[in-house]
């Protein structure tokens, strides 16, 4: 049996997650459903990110204690994945014992490697990113990706990691292996990064300056900075089944997980994931959905307008897989009403009327998934082409739609009407096995109503809004 991990950036617990960040937990969830389909032994691992300036400062603004305010995001981030039907293994908290365990042994490890040592940062520091900028990245005194924040100058002693020393590891890994970076404009991007070389990277953070972290071993003065301990919870969440086989997340977090991530593993010893992919962004009328901005679509308000399947569908067919993509709630209709209403739902009703009045009986369905004329569709759902999948899928109900319009199912009778009935009930349960990954609730209702022997006619699947 085949082992499959796969894993989405973790939040900030700042504020509730938004359907930007829940994108990639739909993506991650396609490919998990999938593995398991296939039967291979599968972990999913998704969750939050609570320690940091961000969520201090969102805690002292709602007149809370850090961990209280960070338990109610926490929950309220679950409550809106759990609305889009994700099938996780396990929600994550950085605050979760476990983990704080393993972020104390890991930086014991890179230390003991000689990787760790103590000096003083002077920048500018971006809350929103919680990083450090260097000039080349700041236009008009801002971070890009936060306009609306100042950014911070800051002077302070702190723990540094040793990053510049992998500079010309990270380079030949990249290069060595063509698929550890997707898509292929996310790895130039990097590359272009480390042209400019790499400087030694801050860890930690004087606690008098941002208390909310995890304290450095030895040295309680100091709290990690936040993505030394972010980024372990990839191994803390599922040790047995480390390394990854694939990170998704959105592409302003690539350089930390293509560049920054494999240098610390590198430091302390452990294996690096096979493939990061970076999605493009999900912007509202050319702007990125920001929290700062306050252009925020929960994915519980598209849910209740569109339906879980019908939010998944809009995202995983139309959604920002590698380039940006601007969402209109307009073309969220207008698309649910043309693929899932009047292709998707109309098949299968014009079939299951014409079946149920015909009162023939039916073969149970067997479905072998591994037939190679799904080839295309197994190939890009390993290349992390969901949207081509999508759009395989389709092509097969626009054949069913094309077949019965051609053959005329309701002027038939008899034997040719059983034998024309057979072929569309094996093509609807070879359909619904094929979108079982995409939407899993549409699937479990198209299978038990064809799973036969008799068919019957039942409320539309996706009536038309």
């Amino acid at each position: 049996m085949n082992k499959y991990y796969i894993t989405t950036a973790i939040d900030y617990t700042n504020d509730v997650i938004h359907i930007g960040h829940a994108y990639q937990k739909i993506l991650a969830d396609v490919l998990a459903r999938y593995h398991r389909q296939l039967g291979d032994k599968t972990f999913f691992l998704t969750g939050t990110d609570e320690h940091g300036t961000t969520s201090e400062q969102a805690a002292k603004k709602a007149g809370k204690e850090p961990k209280e305010f960070v338990d109610e995001i926490s929950a309220k981030d679950k409550e809106q994945i759990d609305s889009l039907n994700i099938s996780y293994d396990r929600f994550i908290r950085t605050t979760d014992p476990d983990h704080k365990e393993l972020v104390r042994e890991f930086y014991l490890k890179v230390k003991s490697n000689g990787d760790i040592y103590k000096g003083t940062y002077k920048g500018l520091y971006c809350v929103g990113c919680e990083s450090y900028k260097t000039e080349g990245e700041i236009v008009d005194g801002k971070c890009p990706l936060h306009p609306t924040r100042e950014l911070q100058s800051i002077e302070e002693e702190n723990y540094f990691f040793t990053w510049s020393k992998y500079e010309n590891f990270l380079r030949n890994h990249i290069e060595e292996n063509p698929n550890f970076i997707k898509p292929e404009a996310r790895k130039n991007e990097m590359l272009a990064f480390l042209d400019q070389g790499l400087r030694d990277i801050a860890i930690s953070r004087q606690r008098d300056k941002v208390s909310w972290g995890i304290p450095i071993p030895n040295d309680p003065k100091h709290v990690f900075y936040v993505w030394f301990d972010a980024l372990l919870n990839y191994i803390s969440g599922a040790p047995d089944f480390w390394p990854a086989s694939v990170h998704i997340l959105g592409k302003d977090n690539v350089r930390w997980h293509a560049l920054l991530w494999p240098a610390m593993l590198k430091s302390a010893g452990y294996p690096l994931p096979k493939t990061i992919y970076g999605h493009g962004f999900a912007t509202i009328d050319g702007q990125k959905i920001s929290k700062s901005l306050g252009n925020i679509i929960r994915p519980t308000e598209l849910v209740k307008e569109f339906g879980v399947d019908g939010t998944r569908h809009y995202f995983l067919r139309y959604g920002p897989l590698t380039e940006d993509t601007d969402i209109k709630l307009s073309t969220i209709k207008d698309t649910y009403n043309s693929d899932l209403a009047n292709n998707l739902g109309n098949l299968v009703s014009r079939v299951a009327k014409i079946a149920e009045s015909s009162n023939f009986e039916f073969p149970p369905a067997k479905v072998n998934i591994q037939n190679p004329q799904f080839a295309p569709y197994h190939k890009t759902l390993e290349e992390f082409r969901l949207n081509d999948s999508v759009s395989f899928v389709w092509e097969k109900i626009s054949e069913a739609n094309k077949f019965i319009d051609e053959n005329r199912p309701w002027e038939q009778e008899g034997e040719s009407l059983k034998q024309t009935l057979e072929h569309l009930v094996v093509k609807i349960n070879e359909i619904a096995s094929l979108l079982k990954p995409f939407l899993p609730k549409t699937a479990e209702k198209i299978e038990k109503q064809f799973k036969g022997p008799k068919i019957s006619f039942t409320e539309p699947l996706f009536p038309r809004i």
